[in-house]
């Protein structure tokens, strides 16, 4: 007869502890989602997702790369459209200073920021060159973060990314991701590695860095 498995008393309380504190997490966010809806609704990350979130370091000196954007405009550039791929810690902060914003996401949670929101598999964008066609040459920012640092992700992103251009040879592109990535990322898109590197609130294992397809460094001031 198989002999029963326990844990140490110190182990459980542990594990129970962390259960706990992520039910507690979880029924908060169902609040928050209930109560809050557009950029009131404020998430966890969701480590299974490959979620996590900027440093408000980042978020903030991002924010300011796009209101340095927004004033280079003239009355007669039209609209500035901007979309966010899979950086939603970016969101709020983006939309404070500019109205016409997506967060492109696979978690629906974010469903909460009402028609800003735009649900987003990577896992159609290969399959289907028709996928999210209403998007298409729609964007003049886009600012990407893969979820995953992988070649087949990377090239997915990019894809999506050339779909989304309004003009591909003056829509600006900024990418964030691991170092790794490089070569996998430069043979698919016209960018260069920034000085600028993004910080997270966790520290994460892998070197991030920052692409472009412009001089990102020269938007950001204390580089």
């Amino acid at each position: 007869m198989d002999d029963d498995i326990s844990l140490p008393a110190d182990t459980l309380a542990i594990l129970n502890e962390f259960l706990l504190e992520r039910s507690k997490r979880e029924a908060e966010e169902e609040n928050q989602i209930a109560n809050k809806t557009g950029k009131d609704a404020q998430f966890e990350e969701d480590w299974q997702l490959s979620q996590f979130w900027y440093s408000t370091k980042t978020k903030h000196t991002l924010r300011d790369v796009v209101r340095k954007l927004l004033a280079e405009r003239t009355e007669d550039s039209g609209d500035f459209s901007i979309a966010l791929l899979s950086c939603p810690s970016l969101y709020k902060d983006i939309r404070e200073i500019h109205d016409t914003v997506h967060i492109f996401e696979f978690d629906m949670r974010f469903e909460a920021y009402g028609t800003d929101f735009v649900h987003y598999d990577l896992n159609c964008v290969g399959s289907n060159p028709d996928y999210l066609k209403e998007h298409h040459q729609q964007y003049d920012l886009i600012v990407a973060d893969p979820p995953f640092l992988s070649q087949e992700c990377i090239a997915k992103t990019c894809e999506i990314v050339t779909r989304l251009q309004r003009n591909q040879k003056e829509s600006k592109v900024i990418l964030c991701s691991g170092e790794v990535v490089e070569p996998w990322l430069t043979a698919r898109l016209p960018v260069l590695k920034c000085i600028f590197r993004p910080e997270h609130e966790r520290n994460l294992g892998n070197e991030f860095v920052s692409y472009a397809n412009f001089n990102l460094d020269e938007y950001i001031e204390n580089k």
